[in-house]
C-alpha cells in the first residue's frame, strides 16, 4: 500500500510515521512545509489543483492527515485546521487516485461532558474554544465530501515528545525546574481537570489501523478512563522522585490547599507555577471507545505510568 502522511513532523505524526514505516507493506511517502518533508507544500496556503496532481502522480491508496496547529488565533487555527482540510477533501475529489482518508480529530470537538459520563461518537459536539471549533469544522468537511473517509478523534495524547506548552509537559517542566533548584514545594493549577490520557504510540496504531481498514464516520481513541490531573501528577512525582510537596491553587484566589506531600511554608519563597488546561472542555472528558474495538479492533496498551515516566525522562534531560 502506498502511503502519504501529511503533517509528519508533528507530535501525532511523527509517530504515525514511524508506525507506517515499520509496516513493510507500506511505501510511505511524507508531504508538508518542512525542508525534511517528501515533497513541501503548505496546505494553508497552496491551492487543491496543485495537489490534485501530485496525488495523481503518486497514486497513494490512503492519505493520513495529522496536520494542524493547536496554538494561535482563531483565523491562524481555522487557515490551518479548516481550510487546510478543504484543500485536501477538494483535492482528493478532483484526484482519479481513489485514496482513503484518515483524518486526525480530537476530542476538543466535543467541549465540556457531563462528570462521570463517556463520551460517544453520537453526541452533540459544544466545542468550548476556537481550536476545538476549527477542528470540527474540518470533520464536517471530510464528513460531508463523500470521500472514502474515517475522522479518529484522539482524545488527550501523551508520552515520549509531549509539547513542553501542553499540561502534561507544562507539569513535568514545572517539576524538573522545582528539582533543579531544590525548591521543597511546587504550586499547580488546574489539578481538578480530568482528562482522558491516551499514549501517542498507541494513537499511532489506531491510525494503521484505521488506514487498513474500511470503517468510516468518527471513532474515538482514547483509554476509556477519565484521570485527575492531580492523580497524575503524584504519578510523576514519584515517576521522578521528586519529594517535595504539590499544593493546589484551585480554588478560592489565595487559598492553597495541599495536594500531596508536606507542605514547608516559607511566605518570600516563589515556587514554579504550572496553569490550568487550555482546551476549552471544562473539568471532564472520558471517551467511549467501544467503536475503535469494533470497527478497528484497537485497544490501548501503554498506561498512563509509562506515557508519564516517558514525559520525565525528556524533561530531565534537560537538567
Amino acid at each position: 500500500m502506498r502511503a502519504l502522511l501529511i503533517g509528519a513532523n508533528g507530535y501525532i505524526g511523527r509517530f504515525v510515521a514511524d508506525r507506517l514505516l515499520a509496516d513493510p507493506a507500506v511505501q510511505l511517502t511524507a508531504l508538508g512545509r518542512g525542508d525534511d518533508a517528501d515533497v513541501r507544500f503548505d496546505l494553508a496556503s497552496g491551492s487543491p489543483g496543485a495537489l490534485t496532481r501530485f496525488l495523481d502522480a503518486v497514486h497513494p491508496g490512503v492519505v493520513v492527515n495529522c496536520a494542524g496547529a493547536t496554538r494561535g488565533g482563531a483565523r491562524e487555527l481555522t487557515r490551518h485546521n479548516t481550510v487546510a482540510v478543504a484543500t485536501v477533501c477538494e483535492a482528493l475529489r478532483r484526484s482519479g487516485c481513489g485514496a482513503r482518508l484518515v483524518q486526525i480529530g480530537c476530542s476538543a470537538e466535543y467541549g465540556p461532558s457531563q462528570h462521570g459520563s463517556s463520551t460517544a461518537e453520537d453526541a452533540v459536539p459544544r466545542p468550548g474554544g476556537p481550536y476545538g471549533v476549527s477542528k470540527l469544522a474540518a470533520t464536517e468537511l471530510v464528513l460531508g465530501s463523500g470521500l472514502d473517509a474515517v475522522v479518529l478523534r484522539i482524545f488527550s495524547p501523551a508520552g515520549p515528545g509531549t509539547p513542553a506548552g501542553s499540561p502534561l509537559g507544562r507539569l513535568a517542566e514545572a517539576m524538573r525546574r522545582a528539582m533543579q533548584s531544590g525548591d521543597g514545594e511546587l504550586k499547580l493549577g488546574g489539578l481538578g481537570a480530568q482528562r482522558d490520557f491516551v499514549d501517542v504510540r498507541d494513537a499511532a496504531r489506531a491510525v494503521h489501523a484505521a488506514s487498513l481498514s474500511a470503517a468510516q464516520g468518527v471513532i474515538n481513541i482514547g483509554s476509556g478512563r477519565a484521570v485527575r490531573l492531580r492523580d497524575a501528577a503524584a504519578v510523576l512525582a514519584r515517576v521522578a522522585g521528586y519529594g517535595g510537596a504539590l499544593h493546589e491553587l484551585d480554588g478560592p484566589p489565595g487559598v492553597l490547599r495541599p495536594a500531596i506531600g508536606h507542605p514547608r511554608p516559607d511566605p518570600d519563597h516563589a515556587p514554579p507555577v504550572a496553569y490550568p488546561y487550555p482546551d476549552g472542555c471544562g473539568s471532564w472528558q472520558q471517551a467511549d471507545v467501544r467503536t475503535a474495538r469494533d470497527r478497528l479492533g484497537w485497544r490501548p496498551r501503554i498506561g498512563l505510568e509509562e506515557s508519564l515516566a516517558d514525559i520525565w525522562m525528556e524533561a530531565a534531560c534537560r537538567i
